[in-house]
């Protein structure tokens, strides 16, 4: 497994959670509410752009017969592979030191 950015996690994360293909609109809105902060489209794009390198998400363009044209994004195998992995990782980590974290004085 490649290692991931926090950034390019959050992204995984929310298009887990938008399910099927999305496009950058509703990932920047589910980023934003989920983080409480503004999250630039292009930053989006970019970490999408690194995503597809990694072989974890995959887009394809649909051509607006009005509008704009959009890229949709999905998840692919190696990306929900790698989400299953990092939660796994992540829960290995946390193991028995969230009680620690909530007594310690510091």
């Amino acid at each position: 497994m490649r290692a991931l950015q926090h950034f390019e996690l959050e992204i995984l994360l929310a298009m887990l959670a938008e399910g099927g293909e999305t496009y950058s609109v509703p990932l920047v809105l589910a980023l934003e509410k989920r983080s409480g902060r503004p999250v630039a489209q292009a930053a989006v794009f970019i970490a999408l752009s690194r995503l597809e390198k990694k072989g974890l998400a995959t887009s394809r363009l649909d051509e607006a017969t009005s509008g704009r044209t959009r890229r949709y994004f999905k998840l692919t195998k190696a990306g929900v592979a790698t989400l299953r992995s990092t939660h796994s990782e992540h829960a290995r980590l946390w193991k028995g030191l969230g009680r620690l974290l909530r007594t310690h004085k510091g």
